[in-house]
């Protein structure tokens, strides 16, 4: 399974993708969280602790004058299996986790690591990992590179005019050249039915679940643990669970 989760910035799509991976995990096989947001979020829901740390220079090469292709790229003989083992943490139920970095000065500076990222997580055979990615906030990511290896994109919306709004954007820039097989919604801190259904109407998009707002599952954000681990029996993480039971039955078909 490979899927990404986006949205408005402070949807809960952190809180969720989290949940998802180590859930995903418990179920069997290999399974790589990936951050490529440039400010800290999945690691808390996770359980994994945060770092700053950047895949590290000497897992990196730079091109050769006179050279074609990409400035970075993982050093020769480094496959991405193997530099997922070297470098990805290992979490909670076994979930790997990868970062390119996060931003303490110039942005180029991580210029190194978000390639050898790019080439780890596009590199990694399809039967072998499944994926979880957390796109940063926004819509400028989502559909432009860093997510490309989701073959499911679900766009957490709150049912809020400013979430509802940024839905809206990115399932028109799905449209483009280069779209993900499939890009749906997840509703996020619904109160009813009627959310769901302003949701489905406002976004325009197929919603796969609806995630129930949560005082547990806030409680957890607020304090940085898991939600997995710190309300396990929430409704908000059942949520959760029958979303990736929807996901799997529907692969299976």
């Amino acid at each position: 399974m490979r899927v990404a989760f986006v949205g408005k910035g402070g949807a809960g799509k952190s809180a969720i993708a989290g949940t998802f991976a180590r859930l995903l995990a418990r179920a069997g096989g290999p399974v790589l969280a990936i951050d490529s947001d440039p400010m800290p979020g999945l690691a808390h829901s996770l359980g994994v602790e945060v770092t700053d740390a950047p895949i590290p220079d000497d897992a990196v090469t730079e091109r050769r004058e006179g050279e074609e292709g990409p400035r970075f790229r993982l050093r020769e003989g480094l496959t991405p299996v193997e530099a997922v083992e070297r470098y990805a943490v290992r979490g909670p139920d076994g979930v790997r986790f990868l970062q390119f970095g996060k931003l303490r000065g110039p942005a180029w500076a991580l210029a190194g690591s978000q390639f050898a990222f790019r080439e780890i997580v596009a590199g990694l055979p399809d039967d072998g990992w499944s994926l979880v990615g957390d796109l940063p906030g926004g819509t400028r990511q989502a559909f432009f590179g860093w997510g490309s290896y989701a073959r499911t994109v679900l766009v957490v919306v709150e049912p809020t005019a400013k979430s509802l709004l940024s839905a809206r954007r990115l399932a028109r820039l799905a449209l483009g050249e280069r779209p993900p097989e499939r890009v749906v919604a997840l509703a996020n801190k619904i109160r009813g039915p009627a959310d769901v259904d302003l949701v489905a109407r406002r976004s325009g998009l197929d919603v796969v679940g609806a995630v129930p707002w949560d005082e547990a599952l806030a409680e957890a954000e607020r304090q940085g643990l898991p939600p997995v681990d710190a309300a396990p029996d929430s409704a908000a993480v059942a949520a959760v669970v029958s979303l990736l039971e929807r996901l799997n039955e529907e692969q299976t078909r």
